[in-house]
């Protein structure tokens, strides 16, 4: 035990352990053995880290600082992150399983994140408003809306945390960000960047914890002002309960079962490919997976033939070999809620044409696994599982096509491959999700906002606008007349 790894919690600009003494330990999922422990918050350090943020917010090196500085400060987080990106992506791959050559790259991207916030950092502006009463000069001036709170789960740390993180602090806020008590080590490791880049004490935390302990203090106590939260629906809803203690704007990213229509004129290999990148890219855990493969029937025997012939030369092994194409999943309750899933969904007749099962020992390995179902109803159809499950449901004509892809509670992300353009704008802006992919599937962009619909979230990241949601409105009135003040019990 003495040789594992330790990571502690990071508060008010100094490196902590918890209060209470408790601990964890981290798991490596390519092993099963565990590889790290970190220190977990007590509602005391959730209480420090809270009135931190709530002090820093007037101390005068971060009160004072100019939007521009504000701006070149994420400018030197960012080149501290693409330094840093092989580093964080190999502690990344081993507390998650997640592909190292795609964890690199994500965090070497999450860099641009940023880069685009400390840009916009000094373009938040006001306006004078051409006020209708004589006498009168209006101003208005977007103010930071004060302490936030983003909660981020394990399976893309560093690029949900820049959602929030990023454009709260080119607004001037101050940040508690809480790692998931489940593979947190990326999220504890780069608070040494924050600490590096010479961010004021209190200015950004970054602790974990249990629910008790933790989260729940953390997102009820009285001195946030926002909550910004990526996760699960059930979660979710109690996060929302716990908001009505401070009456925080909260925005929710929730989870999906992404619908991806190929019509008979696709380009067959785009599709399939599209298919592979959103069923088993990151292994499935992804919450945009494209889950719900509808296929035109015409294709969908030679789609089946070339995802199969696709899947084939797919290599599922050590998540640190760059040949690896699926690490294991991040957990062994993952596994187990597949399996279960897959039982289900054969019960109801649906057919397993490659996979189903776990890939190998000494790890949470699960195959590639392509389920042909007869039925909407069929369990994969309806339930995230969060692994590498394809399944494959065929429609007749596009308004049956639209019709399942917008039947469920979810409403995240969506895919279309076709050819025809009429199609693809005809389609896309009926199907109600908050991302359409047509022709490529899992790109993004912190110029794109995301988000979703129904029980996927609301709010939204990213984008140019996502900046004015940690930011208030401040209108000031100021009387230009040397003239007393008219008649007080009349309201002008």
């Amino acid at each position: 035990m003495t040789n594992l790894d330790h990571f502690p919690l990071y508060i008010a600009g100094a490196f902590t352990a918890g209060s209470t003494g408790q601990t964890m330990q981290s798991i490596n999922p390519a092993t099963g053995k565990v590889w790290a422990t970190f220190d977990c918050a007590s509602q005391y350090d959730v209480d420090r880290a809270i009135q931190a943020a709530r002090a820093a917010l007037d101390l005068p090196e971060w009160r004072d600082m100019t939007q521009t500085a504000r701006g070149k400060l994420l400018f030197r987080l960012a080149d501290l992150i693409a330094e840093k990106a092989a580093h964080l992506g190999r502690v990344e791959t081993t507390d998650s399983g997640k592909l190292a050559s795609e964890t690199m790259a994500q965090t070497g991207y999450v860099a641009d994140y940023y880069r685009y916030y400390a840009g916009l950092a000094d373009k938040i502006e006001g306006a004078v408003l051409p006020i209708d009463k004589p006498d009168m000069h209006v101003f208005t001036k977007p103010m930071p809306i004060g302490v936030v709170v983003g909660i981020v789960p394990w399976n893309a740390q560093m690029f949900l945390a820049a959602t929030k993180l990023a454009p709260a602090l080119a607004a001037g806020c101050t940040v508690v960000l809480k790692a998931s008590e489940i593979a947190p080590a990326p999220m504890l490791e780069f608070a040494r960047l924050i600490n590096q880049a010479g961010f004021p004490p209190g200015v950004v935390s970054i602790i974990t914890g249990d629910a008790e302990n933790c989260a729940v203090p953390l997102t009820r106590h009285p001195d946030v002002d926002r909550i910004a939260f990526t996760g699960g629906p059930d979660t979710a809803r109690h996060v929302v309960r716990n908001s009505a203690e401070n009456f925080a704007v909260t925005t929710l990213e929730l989870g999906g079962k992404s619908p991806i229509l190929v019509f008979d004129d696709a380009d067959l290999d785009a599709a399939a490919n599209g298919l592979i990148a959103g069923n088993f890219g990151a292994s499935g855990q992804s919450c945009v997976a494209g889950t719900r493969g509808l296929i035109n029937r015409p294709v969908l025997d030679a789609l089946k033939d070339k995802i199969t012939e696709k899947c084939q030369a797919l290599v599922v092994g050590d998540p640190h070999d760059p040949a690896t194409h699926l690490g294991p999943l991040c957990t062994l309750a993952q596994v187990e809620k597949i399996e279960a899933t897959l039982a289900k969904a054969t019960a109801q007749g649906a057919q397993i044409a490659f996979g189903g099962t776990r890939a190998k020992a000494g790890g949470y390995y699960f195959q590639p696994t392509l389920i042909l179902a007869n039925s909407p109803e069929t369990e994969t159809l309806k339930v995230e599982m969060f692994g590498p499950v394809m399944t494959l449901l065929p429609f007749d004509t596009e308004e049956e096509a639209i019709a399942l892809a917008t039947d469920g509670d979810f409403g995240l992300g969506s895919g279309v491959f076709t050819q025809n353009v009429a199609r693809a704008h005809r389609v896309s802006s009926r199907i109600r999700s908050g991302i359409t992919w047509v022709n490529t599937y899992r790109a993004i962009s912190p110029i794109a906002p995301f988000g979703g619909f129904n029980q996927s979230g609301y709010g939204r990241e990213a984008g140019k606008d996502a900046i004015l949601d940690y930011t208030r409105t401040k209108t000031t009135w100021i009387n230009t007349s040397d003239a007393p003040m008219a008649n007080p019990f009349v309201m002008r």
